[in-house]
C-alpha cells in the first residue's frame, strides 16, 4: 500500500496536462513515514487520485511514473522497457548491425523519469537521476534482461555522480549483471572505445549521432577543428568524410587519450589527425591556423536557471573566438546542451557573436537531439540539445 502526498488547492493543473513533475511548493502535506525514493500516490486537495511516482527531497518532489492508479511492479517495468525498445525498432535504431549504439531509455521521453539506459553493443549502461530509480535498479535490470534477450549480456550501473550526495546511498559504479572488458562499440560503421567507468554521461555522447553524420558530408577536402572533442566522435566522422586535416582539442588528458585511441581504431597510422590537451579559449586565442570547418560542442554552461545569464555570455564569447578562427566560406557547427538555454536564447547568443566578430553568417541547419532521445510532448523541458550549422562569409 503506497503512502500519499497531498497537493495544495489548484496545484494539480499541470498534472492534469500530464506534466510528469510535482514541485515541492505544490505540496500541502505528506503521510508520515515517507522516505526518499519511496513510491507514493499524489492526491488532489479534494481527495482524488492524480498520479503515482517516486518521492525525492528537493525542488522536484515527485517524478510521475503513471497517471493511472496501478502497482509499480515487474509488469510495469517490463511494459515500459518493451515500449521503449519497440519505438527504437520502429525507427531502425535498434537491431542494426552497423549501429549497435543507441539510447534505449530517455527519462521523461520514455515515461520513465529519472532513468537513462544507453546500449553499447552487448552492454547496457544504466544511470539513475532519481533516488527512486536507484532503489528500483535491480528490478529494472531483471526486466531489462527479459525485454532485450540476447541483445544484452552485461548491465553496468553508473550513477555515482548523478544522485544527490546528501541521500547517502553509497552508490558505486560497476556491473550489476555480467561483466565485460570489451568496450568497443559501433556507430554508423565507425568503432569507438566507451569509457563507461570514468567517462562523462554513460561513456559517449550518443545524442550527436545524426549531427556527426551531417558533418561527415561537409568534410571533404577541409581543415577541421573539433573543440571539446571528448572521445573524438566528430573527428573520426570528419576523417571518414575525407577531411584534409583534423585537429581535436579538449582540456582533459583522458579525453585526448580516448580520441587518439578512437582515431587509431578507425584510421591506424593516419597522419591527418592531431590532438591537443588545452583549454578551448586559450587554444582559439593562440592558434595560428584558420580552419574551413569548426565544431563547438561544449559541456553544459548552465546546469540551472540561475546560471543562465553567465552561460549565454560564455556561448557568445566562445562563438566569437570560433568566428575569428574560421576562413571565409567556412562552416561552423555550434551547440548547446544546457536544458535551461532555449533555442531562442542560444540563437540570440550566436547572433550577438556574429555581430561582434563582424562576420556575415547564414543558417544552413537547425539541429537537435536524435529520435532515440524522444521528447515527451507534455514535458517540453526534455528538448535540451540545440545546434546551428552556419555558413560564414
Amino acid at each position: 500500500m503506497y503512502k500519499n502526498i497531498y497537493l495544495k488547492k489548484g496545484k494539480e493543473e499541470s498534472l492534469k496536462r500530464f506534466h510528469p513533475w510535482v514541485f515541492s511548493g505544490a505540496i500541502s502535506h505528506i503521510d508520515d513515514g515517507i522516505e526518499e525514493g519511496d513510491i507514493v500516490k499524489v492526491i488532489s486537495s479534494d481527495g482524488g487520485f492524480i498520479a503515482v511516482g517516486h518521492f525525492q527531497i528537493g525542488s522536484i518532489a515527485v517524478r510521475v511514473l503513471s497517471f493511472h492508479d496501478i502497482e509499480i511492479d515487474d509488469a510495469f517495468w517490463y511494459e515500459r522497457l518493451s515500449s521503449a525498445l519497440k519505438m527504437r525498432q520502429s525507427i531502425g535504431i535498434a537491431d542494426n548491425p552497423q549501429n549497435n549504439t543507441f539510447r534505449l531509455v530517455h527519462g521523461e521521453g520514455d515515461n520513465l523519469p529519472g532513468l537513462v539506459i544507453d546500449c553499447y553493443g552487448k552492454t547496457a549502461v544504466m544511470q539513475a537521476h532519481s533516488v527512486g530509480m536507484h532503489v528500483c535498479r535491480n528490478a529494472i535490470t531483471r526486466q531489462l534482461l527479459e525485454v532485450m534477450g540476447e541483445r544484452i549480456e552485461n548491465v553496468f550501473y553508473k550513477s555515482e555522480t548523478t544522485l544527490p550526495y546528501k541521500a547517502e546511498l553509497g552508490q558505486e559504479n560497476g556491473f550489476i549483471y555480467g561483466g565485460c572488458d570489451n568496450n568497443v562499440a559501433v556507430e554508423n560503421g565507425l568503432k569507438f572505445h566507451v569509457d563507461w567507468l570514468k567517462g562523462q554521461k554513460t561513456g559517449f555522447f550518443v545524442d550527436q549521432r545524426n549531427n556527426r553524420s551531417l558533418l561527415e558530408r561537409y568534410s571533404k577536402g577541409k581543415t577541421v577543428l573539433n573543440m571539446f572533442c571528448y572521445t573524438g566522435g566528430f573527428s573520426f566522422y570528419a576523417m571518414r568524410g575525407q577531411a584534409k586535416l583534423v585537429h581535436s582539442v579538449d582540456s582533459s588528458a583522458k579525453a585526448i587519450e580516448l580520441t587518439n585511441a578512437n582515431v587509431e581504431l578507425n584510421f591506424p597510422g593516419d597522419k591527418r589527425h592531431q590532438a591537443f590537451c588545452e583549454d578551448a579559449f586559450k587554444f582559439l586565442d593562440s592558434a595560428d591556423d584558420k580552419y574551413d570547418l569548426i565544431i563547438l560542442d561544449p559541456p553544459a554552461f548552465a546546469k540551472h536557471r540561475a546560471a543562465l545569464h553567465n552561460a549565454l555570455k560564455g556561448y557568445t564569447r566562445l562563438n566569437v573566438k570560433a568566428l575569428e578562427r574560421i576562413k571565409p566560406g567556412g562552416i561552423l557547427f555550434t551547440f548547446s546542451c544546457s536544458q535551461v538555454v532555449t533555442k531562442e536564447n542560444f540563437r540570440n547568443a550566436v547572433f550577438t557573436a556574429s555581430t561582434m566578430a563582424k562576420r556575415n553568417v547564414r543558417i544552413l541547419h537547425q539541429l537537435h537531439q536524435p529520435a532515440d532521445h524522444p521528447i515527451n510532448i507534455y514535458h517540453p523541458e526534455g528538448e535540451y540539445l540545440k545546434g546551428l550549422v552556419l555558413y560564414v562569409e
